[in-house]
């Protein structure tokens, strides 16, 4: 790798980037799996910066994936107490519903004002139905929507009810906060009880935002093109280009990628190196979430099919990605029968597939899948498809 100069472009190779945005994504180099286990959850948020969240889970839900991917089987509930318990984060827009670090507070106070300044999201909002909810919420919170009273049996936005619209106006807006997840459903407390008061009296400019959520995504990245730094927190192409020469980002050239990069400086520091992680992924993991990045760094054309009609799907239904070797090398589509782990279908990349790699893809399948199993508590595995023929 070529080492970084003061202001010179650094050149990389389209494998040296594949490898620094594994590593800067905690997929590959110092073993992740020591300590206890809020420390190792609390380094993994920040090196994150946001997990996304997602209603489907098939062999657990997506924002437990994530740090399974990279710490290994740590338990569950742990997991969980170690997302939501001391007030260390909180859920709001990222990529999409994501969990936070705390300290990031500060940094959505730019799309905190968006809505102010928009209005609304869908709905108008009811003033005396919001100061209701802010009533309850200081009296009672923290409080589900169906304690607030104001639950439905669809979750469709355009069947919300007043309470329903009033509590997700105030979390958009900042004066709610979303502080757990609670049998799937949002708790909300008011932000000034949740949140620390000197992140809560911070006020950064929109500039000082973005210029901090650029840095963070192109520190969680590695290595990224505008459009791969726009699209990790959602802003907008013209907002990255506005604040990128105040990032501490340089620019990089990646041989292959047609569009202009940026790389974090401690990412060009030390070549990437050390234990490759063999494991399935979340569709929703950040290595993956992006689809025109997943197929330009890795050549993987991701697509999730849980939406798409059973008749149309190509690979299956919650298609989780095989990691191995640093390398993406093949889907996986899992479910769980008692306590058997089963892959109703597994899709070999064609490089993994050919008679000199046949061997090692299996061998990566078996041992991502008997891991899997082992930590949600399956004690067998059953493949009942392999779409690609191997050896």
């Amino acid at each position: 790798m070529a080492m970084l100069l003061p202001e010179a472009e650094v050149e990389l190779s389209a494998s040296e980037a594949r490898r620094i945005q594994l590593r800067a994504l905690g997929l590959l180099g110092a073993d992740a799996r020591r300590g206890a286990v809020p420390a190792r959850m609390a380094r993994l948020l920040d090196r994150l910066g946001a997990v996304q969240l997602d209603t489907i889970s098939v062999l657990a839900r997506s924002h437990e994936l994530v740090p399974y991917a990279r710490l290994g089987a740590v338990g569950r509930a742990a997991v969980e107490d170690a997302y939501w318990s001391g007030g260390r984060a909180f859920e709001y827009w990222a990529h999409a519903a994501s969990i936070i670090p705390v300290a990031d507070w500060p940094l959505f106070a730019f799309r905190r004002r968006e809505f102010q300044r928009r209005g609304k999201r869908w709905h108008s909002v009811d003033k005396t139905v919001l100061d209701d909810v802010r009533a309850r919420l200081a009296a009672e919170g923290p409080l589900t929507t169906r304690e607030l009273g104001g639950a439905k049996a669809g979750g469709d936005w355009w069947q919300w009810s007043d309470t329903k619209i009033a509590i997700e106006w105030l979390l958009d807006t900042g004066e709610a906060v979303c502080v757990e997840r609670r049998g799937w459903r949002r708790v909300y407390d008011l932000a000034e009880r949740a949140i620390p008061a000197d992140l809560l009296a911070a006020d950064p400019g929109d500039a000082a935002c973005l210029t901090a959520l650029v840095a963070r995504s192109g520190r969680a990245l590695g290595v990224a093109t505008r459009a791969d730094l726009a699209d990790y927190y959602r802003v907008r192409a013209e907002q990255v280009d506005a604040v990128i020469g105040e990032t501490g980002l340089v620019p990089v050239r990646v041989a292959g990628w047609p569009a202009a990069a940026w790389a974090d400086p401690a990412a060009l520091a030390s070549p990437p190196r050390g234990r490759h992680a063999t494991t399935l992924l979340s569709p929703f993991d950040p290595l993956v979430w992006d689809r025109s990045r997943a197929s330009r760094v890795f050549g993987f054309d991701h697509r999730l099919e849980a939406y798409v009609k059973k008749a149309d799907r190509v690979h299956g239904y919650f298609v989780m990605p095989l990691l191995a070797g640093g390398r993406l090398i093949g889907r996986v589509d899992p479910a769980r029968e008692g306590r058997t782990l089963v892959a109703r279908q597994v899709s070999f990349e064609p490089h993994a597939a050919t008679p000199a790699r046949a061997e090692a893809s299996l061998a990566a399948l078996h041992r991502a899948l008997a891991d899997a199993a082992a930590w949600v508590g399956c004690d067998d595995v059953r493949v009942e498809r392999v779409t690609a023929p191997l050896g």
